[in-house]
């Protein structure tokens, strides 16, 4: 019970932190560059899912957007630096981040698509979407 009721404290004690620094819980636990990923996606799949143009795009991004039902009940996940070996198909787009989206759009049946991972490339307004890689629903439940 130590172990838990510690690890709850520790939680506790982070995010009252967070709070009064004036830091959001992703930058404490992500950092600042993956809070703006998360922020950023977050903002990504809004004016997606309302069908809303977003400056977000790279202007060099060839990237499926898909339908606006495609975006409706993801969020982001988990930021991370992108990894060259995990994604062979993206190297040559130059992304510095990625991030899996959490979710899944109403009404997917096996064998439906869906955006399942955005890649994003640091320009000196921040972060801007490269490629989105979309994943294939295999069975429901």
């Amino acid at each position: 019970m130590g172990t838990l009721r510690g690890s709850v404290l520790t939680l506790v004690a982070l995010v009252l932190s967070a709070a009064l620094t004036g830091c959001s819980v992703d930058s404490v636990i992500w950092g600042q560059d993956g809070a703006r990923v998360i922020q950023t996606t977050e903002e990504l799949v809004d004016a997606m899912a309302d069908g809303t143009p977003t400056d977000l795009i790279c202007e060099d991004s060839a990237a499926e957007l898909g339908e606006p039902s495609d975006w409706l009940g993801l969020s982001a996940g988990e930021p991370e630096r992108f990894v060259a070996e995990y994604w062979e198909e993206q190297v040559p787009l130059d992304p510095q981040w990625n991030i899996n989206l959490e979710g899944l759009p109403e009404g997917l049946t096996p064998g439906s698509r869906f955006p399942g991972d955005v890649f994003y490339r640091e320009t000196d307004e921040g972060v801007c979407v490269i490629d989105i890689a979309w994943s294939t629903l295999v069975a429901e439940g």
